[in-house]
């Protein structure tokens, strides 16, 4: 589903600054991001969020709304205008860039007005546990996006759109989930608390028709409005599996193309990802969240990780052509909800993993290439500070790697715990090939096999120094220094 040696890039983090500057550094990036071999960017939400202008965009307040009208104190989302993300989807499109737009159609927050209604509370931590009576509730459930009026879509958003919602005017100190009248959790949702359809704010009944039909109607505006080529979904884990396929059949038969969709289902239990694949009938790919956690994992133990099981109980492991690879995201990084930090160290090593190898879709996180600093609360309510290196060196070495040389026939050398190698033999159009060793203890070495005899190799990463020549046969030793990465090609 995706391009041959196509790279993605998550193009955001979650501490961008909210100063709507992101849709014009796009614009002016573009043409640098095709030359170095990205050939698809993940954009954040580009519509208005209950935060306005500060919204990263998972607060999703007006679908409709893309920096458009004067609505949550902001006319500009945190990133730009509407004018200037059409702009910048142009621009990257224009020198080969596909874009994919990110689509969160699980909930959402900041009505405009409190609603009565009647509803039955659940206990967060298991949905399967009624904790009261049916009961009377007042909430925050009428949306009718005064900002915006009726223009694009004259819907307004009432409490029985909704299946459940976490907040009771009557009742504010309450710790409960609402399940409101006539309504049910989906079945086909992960099974973490018992029930994981809730998530935040107020929860979309995709079941309704007429929110069914009002999300189907808002994907044809879309991709007609913006002309992106696929989506990210958020939060699927939370959402009927089967909505997802059906939407993106129906927005693709509009578009009359096939939009790429890549799913997040933050699990790191592989066989969830398998089901969620098995009931979208494998058309929707997912982010490979367990092979993270192996980063995550390695990362942290050093030396006494085995590097033969990096690949372990990961999608791109079992079904390749459907894992997006990665190695951290907005979600894991720093003082975020799912922190889970891949070491500076390690992230060359894994990086190495995901773009030389022929397997998975890989997407490189934008605060790994450019580097992050911010500042944050941390979950025990002290301030930190974080600085996030920049790694678009050794990101740019792989990235060409990638593109001129990891093609044809891998043979993998997994046969040591701290010292791993792969060679890509090349093919007619891209000849030469590609050795890569990668050490999480001392310096190691990797007797390889690929298949130029008499050629000289040397190490892109500039790690080492020394050339490497191949025997008659085509094979050779190729090194790399302790808890390092080094990048074989043929000599120039």
């Amino acid at each position: 589903m995706s391009e041959t040696n196509g790279v993605m890039m998550q193009y955001f983090h979650w501490y961008n600054p909210d100063d709507g500057s992101l849709w014009n550094q796009l614009t002016e990036s573009a043409e640098d991001l095709a030359k170095a071999g990205v050939t698809a960017l993940w954009l954040p939400p580009a519509y208005k969020g209950t935060g306005g202008g500060m919204d990263v965009g998972y607060g999703v307040y007006d679908l409709f709304d893309l920096g458009e009208f004067d609505q949550k104190g902001s006319v500009r989302t945190k990133y730009g205008t509407k004018d200037e993300y059409i702009r910048a989807v142009k621009a990257a499109q224009a020198v080969g860039i596909r874009i994919y737009a990110d689509a969160v159609l699980n909930h959402k927050l900041g009505a405009d007005a409190e609603e009565e209604a009647e509803a039955t509370p659940y206990d967060p931590e298991n949905r399967n546990e009624k904790i009261g009576e049916y009961q009377k509730i007042k909430a925050w459930t009428h949306f009718t996006f005064p900002g915006r009026g009726e223009k694009y879509s004259s819907m307004q958003w009432h409490w029985w759109h909704f299946d459940a919602i976490d907040y009771n005017v009557y009742n504010e100190s309450a710790n409960a989930i609402y399940l409101l009248k006539g309504k049910n959790f989906d079945s086909d949702v992960d099974l973490e608390k018992g029930n994981f359809d809730y998530l935040m704010g107020c929860d979309l009944d995709t079941s309704h028709p007429e929110v069914s039909g009002e999300l189907k109607y808002w994907g044809e505006w879309y991709v007609d409005t913006t002309g992106v080529d696929g989506f990210r979904f958020d939060a699927v884990k939370h959402v009927s599996a089967e909505f997802f396929r059906e939407w993106l059949e129906h927005v693709s038969n509009h578009a009359q193309r096939d939009l790429f969709a890549v799913g997040e289902y933050w699990s790191y239990e592989v066989e969830a990802l398998h089901n969620f694949i098995e009931t979208t009938n494998g058309r929707v790919t997912l982010f490979d969240a367990p092979l993270h956690y192996n980063f995550h994992v390695a990362s942290q133990a050093g030396n006494s990780y085995d590097m033969r099981q990096i690949f372990d109980n990961t999608l791109v492991q079992q079904q390749p052509a459907l894992a997006v690879t990665l190695v951290d995201n907005h979600d894991s990084q720093p003082l975020q909800s799912l922190e889970s930090v891949v070491e500076p160290w390690f992230k060359p090593l894994a990086y190495s993993l995901i773009l030389l190898r022929r397997e998975g879709y890989p997407c490189i996180f934008y605060a790994d290439y450019y580097g992050a600093h911010y500042k944050d609360i941390a979950s025990d309510g002290t301030e930190c500070e974080v600085w996030l290196d920049q790694h678009q060196f050794l990101l740019d070495k792989m990235l060409h790697a990638r593109q001129t040389y990891a093609y044809g026939e891998q043979y993998d050398y997994f046969d040591h715990a701290n010292t791993i190698g792969w060679t890509r033999l090349g093919e007619e159009d891209h000849p030469g090939g590609v050795a890569v060793v990668l050490s999480n203890g001392d310096e190691g070495s990797k007797f390889m096999e690929i298949g130029q005899p008499n050629r000289t190799y040397v190490d892109i990463t500039e790690h080492i120094s020394d050339l490497v020549t191949t025997n008659e046969e085509g094979w050779a030793e190729f090194r790399c220094l302790a808890g390092s990465v080094s990048i074989w090609v043929p000599e120039s």
